[in-house]
Parts: structure tokens; C-alpha cells; sequence
């Protein structure tokens, strides 16, 4: 098999976990709090995560380089999995989709002040048609908005800013570093608002949590094989695979069958990010392609799906001595 056809063969895999994940979060969210399915989620992640980041060699503390940034994107990584979960647990999967699609877009948008990345009109344009394509799904003053509506359209943004921002400092900082801070403040965060929201948990209920973050994990290790296989261009393109997963998934778990408004906003914004994934796969494209290296969702109490650090002196040498979560661009 071809590296790219490989590639795109176990991103479609990589992404049918994360949309299996996302059910475990919307079937203990008829159930149990956001904020305690985040913190379950995080505890249960721990032991995952530590056992791939002690195999970092890279000699460092875990002191940020970039303090500020890093309590920003912090931040965004806690209110996004607050509010993703949130947003799954109470509205529509395709819903949810449709307008988390809306990232690439965003990303975009705040590259323009966060990384000086210009943008063009034919991007301005798709940008556009995209968040066109959100209102769509959203059908303000036709449709009831809920709080879930709002949590999925804040998840988006956290997300993007979130991604913005790794890709400002990822030349900097270690891995271990984006990884911990943001799986830590959810952990002390989530802790403390627990005494208020708290549910007994069956054990049933406990082991969907600890299956929760094994597929959250795996999801992202396979996105990590899969650019390291093929290239940005190839993969990138197939997180919008999810759309499928959810609405076959809504119908089967959830008595859920998305309605026109939905399938055509949720196709207007998965054309917009497609065309500037493809513009900036070109050789004229910035060399920021900030969308392009936003590869993986952000939302999870557990993992930040983040993009790898940019390429530099140490993202090379982290490279070099086996970071798994340095990988090369496309």
C-alpha cells in the first residue's frame, strides 16, 4: 500500500475512535456531569500519558519558556473540554460536528494577530462561506438555540485558539510541558468543582470513563502514525470523516437523524476547510499553513489533540532522540 493511501487508512481509524469516544461522552452525559466525566476522564488518562512521555530523553524542566502562552492555551484547553463535553451530552452529534468543523476556519482567523499569518481574499472567502455554513446548522431565530449550541461554538474557538498558540510556541517548548499543564489544570479545576455536581458512579459507568480515555489515547497515537506515514494534505481531510460516524452512530445509540439545515451547513463548512487545506498544501501557501498543522482535535479532558511543535533546533533534536509526539510536517 501506498505511504499516503497507508496514511489516510489509519487516520479514517484514528478518527472512528474519536467519534467512538465522543458516544461514551454523550451516553455518560444523559447521566453524569460534564465536569465530572472530564475529571474521570483526565485520572484515567494519567497512567497513558505518563507512560509515553517518560520515553522523552530530552533533557529540561518542566518550567515553561513561554509562561503567558502557556497559561493562555491552558486555559483554552480546560474551558474547550468543559464545553465540548457539555455540547455532546446535550445536542445532536452531527450538530456538533458541523459546527467543531468550524476550527480550521477560526484557525485561520487567528493566525492573522497570534502569528502575523496573512490571509488572502480567496481564504477571506472561504472563511466566510464556512462560518455561512455554521449559521446554517445554527438557524438563528428559527430554530430553539440551547447552552449546548453555545458550549459546541465556544469549543470550536477555544480549539482553534488553542491550536494558534502551540503553533507560536511550539518551537520552545517541550512536549511534555503542553501535554501536562493543560491535563493538570483540568485535573485541580474539575477537582474542585466535583463536591458540586458529584454522582455516585457504578462500576459499569467508572469502566466507560477508563474506556473513554483509552480511546481519546489511541486516537491520538494513531494520528501521530499517521503523519508520520503520509502526508498533511492526505490526512488532514479525514477528520471530516466524523461527520458520517455521527450521524450513523445519532441514529443507531441516540434516535437521532440530522435534518436538512444540518447536512447542508455541515457540507458548506467541510468544503470551506477543505479548499484552505488544499490552498495551503500548495507551493505559494504560507509557510506557517497553520491549518494544515493543526492536525488533531483539542477537545479532551484527557489528551490535548494538539498539533506537533513547529519545526526547529529542538523540535529536530526531540525528533532525533524519539519524541512520540514530535512528528514531521507534510
Amino acid at each position: 500500500m501506498a505511504p499516503n493511501a497507508k496514511a489516510a487508512l489509519i487516520a479514517l481509524v484514528g478518527f472512528a475512535a474519536f467519534a467512538t469516544h465522543d458516544v461514551l461522552v454523550k451516553t455518560l452525559g444523559a447521566q453524569f456531569s460534564s465536569v465530572q466525566i472530564v475529571f474521570f476522564n483526565v485520572l484515567f488518562a494519567f497512567p497513558l500519558v505518563t507512560l509515553t512521555l517518560i520515553r522523552d530523553p530530552a533533557a529540561g524542566t518542566l518550567r515553561p519558556a513561554h509562561p503567558w502562552w502557556v497559561a493562555l492555551r491552558t486555559g483554552a484547553a480546560v474551558v474547550t473540554a468543559l464545553c465540548a463535553f457539555y455540547a455532546f451530552s446535550t445536542i445532536q452529534l452531527a450538530q456538533v460536528y458541523a459546527i467543531l468543523f468550524a476550527s480550521p476556519l477560526l484557525i485561520t482567523l487567528l493566525a492573522i494577530p497570534i502569528l502575523g499569518e496573512p490571509v488572502r481574499l480567496r481564504r477571506w472567502a472561504a472563511v466566510i462561506v464556512g462560518l455561512t455554513g455554521v449559521m446554517i446548522v445554527l438557524q438563528p431565530g428559527s430554530t430553539t438555540l440551547t447552552l449546548g449550541h453555545g458550549a459546541a461554538l465556544i469549543a470550536a474557538i477555544g480549539s482553534a485558539f488553542a491550536s494558534v498558540i502551540s503553533r507560536r510556541i511550539g518551537r520552545d517548548e517541550r512536549s511534555v510541558v503542553l501535554v501536562l499543564y493543560p491535563m493538570l489544570a483540568n485535573f485541580a479545576i474539575m477537582g474542585a468543582l466535583l463536591p458540586q455536581v458529584h454522582v455516585a458512579m457504578p462500576l459499569e459507568s467508572l469502566a466507560l470513563n477508563a474506556l473513554l480515555s483509552a480511546l481519546g489515547f489511541a486516537g491520538a497515537m494513531l494520528m501521530v502514525l499517521a503523519y508520520k506515514t503520509g502526508e498533511a494534505v492526505v490526512v488532514a481531510p479525514m477528520q471530516y470523516s466524523q461527520i458520517l460516524w455521527a450521524t450513523v452512530f445519532g441514529a443507531l445509540f441516540f434516535d437521532e437523524f440530522p435534518d436538512t439545515p444540518t447536512l447542508v451547513g455541515a457540507g458548506i463548512v467541510i468544503a470551506s476547510g477543505l479548499y484552505i487545506v488544499l490552498r495551503e498544501s500548495g507551493s505559494t501557501a504560507s509557510r506557517l499553513r497553520p491549518v494544515l498543522r493543526s492536525r488533531t482535535r483539542v477537545f479532551t479532558g484527557a489528551l490535548p489533540r494538539l498539533s506537533p511543535p513547529d519545526k526547529g533546533p529542538r523540535f529536530h533534536r526531540r525528533r532525533e532522540a524519539g519524541d512520540p509526539l514530535s512528528k514531521p510536517h507534510g
